[in-house]
């Protein structure tokens, strides 16, 4: 059984920077992946990036590549997003999201396990 809880989203400037944070509790957090989402209303929740936390191995989806980086801290069981140069069709809620497994590959929402209750981002001048 794992927890997440997301923070650090708010608003920000186009071509500004944020960096969201998921902390995570539970146990055999090594046998995770976790991946960040994002979701405007009415539009479909998207998988934007995802990290294996055993050993790190990420994945980005197209239109963040380059500009987010994900990452983690397995000391403090934590996974961060950092969003630079945001745009305003960044703007959404974000979610991180763990499954029990070692790959970052496509899969669908409902194939995670546990959610966090998402954090607002708001890219506006």
């Amino acid at each position: 059984q794992l927890q997440l809880v997301e923070s650090g989203g708010g608003l920000v400037q186009p071509g500004g920077s944020l960096r969201l944070s998921c902390e995570v509790s539970g146990s055999n957090l090594g046998a995770h992946t976790i991946a960040w989402f994002r979701q405007v209303p009415g539009k479909k929740r998207e998988e934007i990036s995802c990290i294996t936390f055993r050993d790190g191995v990420t994945s980005y989806a197209q239109d963040v590549r380059g500009r987010f980086t994900i990452s983690k801290d397995g000391g403090k069981a934590a996974v961060y997003l950092q969003m630079n140069r945001l745009k305003s069709e960044d703007t959404a809620t974000y979610f991180c999201a763990a499954i029990f497994s070692t790959r970052c590959i496509a899969r669908p929402l409902v194939d995670f396990d546990y959610w966090g209750q998402g954090t607002q981002v708001t890219v506006s001048s």
